[in-house]
């Protein structure tokens, strides 16, 4: 349906594709959101909606802090734009540096992108051009895992495991998976990491014994899955990955676009988790959501192989436009200030409990088939309906929506990730929102 009918007031929903949206469904019945400050959206009606996933796992500080508008502001004023090819401007200097300060464990050599999918290429890229330069050419195959999510791009689709997005589009050749970690028969319910599952790792020999280990690059997973639905890593599935990886040559990259940046309790998920691999993309969290941006962390080992031959010849033949933005920049460097002055990347770590229980509450109501939380994240499952999966999440979504919390649906999963700053009477009024709303559906 196409609306075209509209108030003077209100815009024409026509020219504006959205993404990753039922687009004639969205218009028929839109929900506008208009303004937003700390924990909460305002629509265009004026109600205020709590915001239980970050805008898109990104708005870590909440919404409409007035340091990272002011640092903006400033820095349009200063230097809009210059160009990060064979040029340099302080800020992306800076920035870069104060990352490398939190870096995960030796990864503090930074590639900068202006979003997660870029960061995955970026990453995958990288991969494959230190392989060669250290001699090993024939490593060109990437492997990803099934019910994975690397964005949008040739690559990431390639390695991502979510069909609905691969299912139109010719993928890169030599791309292989991991089976997913997601078994409801055996842990269902799990508090934290799930004790069923670490063997699922030792499918990285199987594709080693099928492909051999001179034709493999890098293996890339979520060490949390989140848009497929929350899928937690069973206990010792992570180490054991990092460990067949690196017996194997293997480089093991972690995509923490989702993870990055305080979402579980710690600055990254490899501190969580304690693995350390050899890339980390990133984005969201990385600027607090408010200009686009993107991030790749790599160590000094993969780096340095790259920085030989002639000075004067490019190392690595990539990067984008907007690579160190800076006012992107800016905006990120006010976001770290708020995370440190305000604790918040270690904050989900001592909401975990009171979050999980709180979440937990709801495994009795009618058609939740599993509940799966790890620092300041939770996924509900629910039940299918007979022929029309998706529809009983997506009914859930709707009407949390007009009771005044915002949720995320994927399939008839209900994900959350509610903004770092989030206190106790919100945490309460998400769970007896969807409380009710689970009593009420059919």
């Amino acid at each position: 349906m196409t609306v075209t009918s509209r108030g003077s007031n209100e815009p024409s929903l026509d020219n504006f594709w959205m993404p990753f949206t039922a687009n004639r469904q969205f218009k028929a019945a839109p929900r506008m959101l208009a303004s937003a400050k700390g924990m909460y959206f305002e629509d265009t009606d004026g109600r205020k909606i709590l915001d239980g996933t970050a805008g898109l796992w990104c708005v870590n500080a909440g919404h409409g802090r007035e340091r990272i508008a002011d640092a903006v502001h400033r820095q349009l004023s200063d230097l809009d734009f210059a160009p990060s090819f064979q040029m340099g401007h302080p800020i992306a200097f800076e920035f870069a540096r104060r990352l490398g300060d939190i870096a995960p464990a030796g990864l503090d050599r930074v590639f900068f992108t202006s979003s997660g999918s870029e960061s995955v290429e970026t990453a995958l890229k990288i991969a494959i051009a230190y392989q060669r330069a250290i001699g090993q050419g024939t490593r060109t195959r990437l492997i990803g895992r099934e019910r994975g999510y690397h964005g949008v791009g040739f690559g990431g689709l390639s390695v991502g495991g979510i069909l609905n997005n691969r299912r139109v589009y010719p993928l890169l050749p030599g791309a292989d998976h991991l089976r997913h970690t997601h078994d409801l028969d055996r842990n269902a319910f799990s508090k934290g990491q799930p004790e069923h599952g670490v063997e699922l790792a030792d499918d990285l020999e199987g594709l080693v014994a099928l492909h051999g280990a001179e034709t493999i690059a890098a293996v890339i997973v979520e060490p949390v899955a989140g848009s497929t639905g929350v899928l937690v890593p069973p206990r010792g599935y992570l180490e054991r990955l990092q460990s067949i990886a690196r017996k194997h040559g293997i480089l093991l990259i972690f995509d923490e676009v989702i993870t990055g940046f305080g979402r579980l309790g710690t600055p990254f998920a490899t501190e969580y988790f304690g693995v350390e691999p050899d890339l980390v993309s990133t984005a969201k969290g990385l600027t607090n959501g408010a200009v686009p941006m993107g991030a790749v962390f790599a160590s000094r080992k993969i780096h340095d192989a790259l920085m030989t031959g002639p000075d004067h010849v490019i190392e690595l033949f990539h990067g984008y436009t907007y690579s160190g933005h800076p006012v992107a920049c800016a905006a990120g460097l006010a976001t770290l200030d708020i995370y440190q002055e305000e604790g918040l990347l270690r904050r989900a770590g001592h909401l975990a409990t009171e979050w999980r229980e709180a979440i937990h509450g709801l495994r009795d109501l009618p058609h939740v088939i599993d509940i799966r939380t790890v620092g300041l994240i939770a996924g509900i499952e629910l039940q299918s309906r007979a022929d029309a999966i998706g529809t009983r999440a997506y009914e859930v979504f709707v009407r949390a929506f007009d009771k005044g919390v915002l949720t995320r649906v994927t399939g008839d999963i209900i994900a959350l990730s509610p903004p770092l700053i989030i206190e106790t009477g919100q945490i309460d009024q998400i769970v007896s929102t969807l409380h009710d709303v689970l009593i009420e559906i059919l």
